[in-house]
């Protein structure tokens, strides 16, 4: 018994439980333990300044038969679409160009100017949109200029239409680094062979680049959706009344409301949701590929 603890001990497994072991911990600590307390406070009962320990399903009921939490629930969800639809639309054009068309020892370059606006503070690049998009801002002033417009742009502001624009903004560089890295991974042999056998720049596309990058398309589309449907600061600054989100009828009822329990059943609410149509997409995103082969 002695013998085999030792030979366990030495074992690679061993070594690996030991160096992931801190980690994992961490991230149980901080992140495992806020959500299953978040779950918990779901089921219990609100009272005044206090939480009461009853079981109830009374939050969720509450929560979906609002018609303000619908409407904002909803609101969310398609804002996260457009934002998600918009940027990997735009993503993938520019992770193409600097796969495909710019020189090996100036991608790192062009690679360096995309991360760029990581430099700045996420809160900051907001307020700058909200000075972009303002009433006598920098879009109006200059369209105002050009003789283009004849008053200012009001729908460019505290609507969801700034939401989109600056969130399409700040997600771009996460959404342009995974399509570039999936495409690197292209065998350009492959692209050489279809254009042997006669098929066009399009069709070699459509059949051979697309599908490969897939991974990258995917890994891009989860990271603007999920964190775009939970955001805060955009809509607070730049959404206006029409424009808020989830995070804010979430930060109401938990710091202006004092209402723990329906916070949370609309948080979980919302991460359900979440979770629900990106196994959705993923799963279709397999259906697609398994019908191209």
């Amino acid at each position: 018994m002695a013998n085999r603890l030792h030979r366990l001990g030495r074992s690679e497994a061993a070594n690996g439980l030991v160096l992931v072991s801190p980690p994992a911990i961490f991230a149980v600590l901080l992140l495992a333990a806020p959500l299953g307390l978040l779950f918990l406070y779901s089921f219990l009962t609100d009272g005044y300044l206090t939480i009461l320990w009853e079981f109830t399903f009374q939050n969720y009921r509450d929560a979906w038969s609002d018609p303000l939490v619908r409407t904002v629930m909803l609101r969310s969800l398609g804002v996260s679409m457009m934002v998600t639809a918009i940027t990997v639309l735009l993503a993938f054009p520019v992770a193409y160009f600097v796969s495909f068309h710019v020189r090996p020892d100036r991608k790192s370059l062009w690679l360096f100017l995309i991360t760029i606006p990581f430099w700045t503070s996420y809160l900051i690049r907001v307020f700058l949109w909200k000075v972009i998009l303002g009433y006598n801002g920098v879009l109006n002033s200059g369209l105002l200029g050009l003789g283009l417009i004849d008053e200012p742009l009001t729908f460019i502001l505290y609507n969801v239409n700034a939401v989109v624009i600056t969130l399409a903004h700040a997600y771009a560089p996460f959404a342009i680094l995974p399509i570039f890295v999936a495409l690197e991974k292209i065998d350009r042999s492959l692209l050489e062979a279809g254009r042997d056998l006669g098929e066009s720049d399009l069709m070699t596309f459509w059949r051979v680049t697309l599908p490969l990058s897939m991974s990258g398309v995917v890994a891009a589309v989860l990271i603007v959706f999920i964190p775009t449907i939970g955001d805060y600061v955009t809509p607070q600054l730049v959404g206006g009344p029409e424009g808020r989100m989830v995070a804010n009828i979430i930060h109401l009822q938990y710091l202006r409301l004092d209402n723990y329990p329906a916070g949370s059943a609309i948080a979980v609410s919302a991460m359900v949701m979440v979770t629900a149509i990106s196994l959705l997409f993923l799963f279709l995103n397999r259906r697609f590929l398994r019908g191209r082969k």
